[in-house]
């Protein structure tokens, strides 16, 4: 019994052992670009598709940024210019912006 719950236990961990180390100096100076008109503009709302309240992500987990942009490229949520920028993104370039944006807001 004990030798399964430490098997259960380490196979829990290992999506968090094996995730992907960001570099956020890579982010900003190569891949913020594309989120700061939106995302960097306080009370900002989008007219596409609807009008949409664009949420801060400066101090967000960064594994939910991570998860969050995966939803997108995955087509597992549904905002469609999220979409289009999370498919052009890599795992790598998905790590750097979590390790960018994923530090308390300034």
């Amino acid at each position: 019994m004990l030798r399964l719950l430490i098997v259960a236990a380490l196979a829990s961990a290992a999506p968090v052992a094996l995730a992907q180390q960001g570099d956020a100096d890579s982010a900003h100076r190569n891949k913020i670009a594309m989120c700061i008109g939106c995302h960097g503009i306080p009370g900002y709302k989008t007219a596409f598709p609807v009008v949409y309240h664009v949420p801060m992500i400066a101090g967000q987990q960064p594994a939910y940024i991570v998860s969050a942009l995966k939803a997108y490229k995955a087509g597992e949520r549904s905002h469609p210019s999220m979409r289009g920028i999370a498919a052009s993104l890599t795992d790598q370039d998905m790590a750097d912006l979590a390790a960018y944006y994923g530090v308390p807001a300034k």
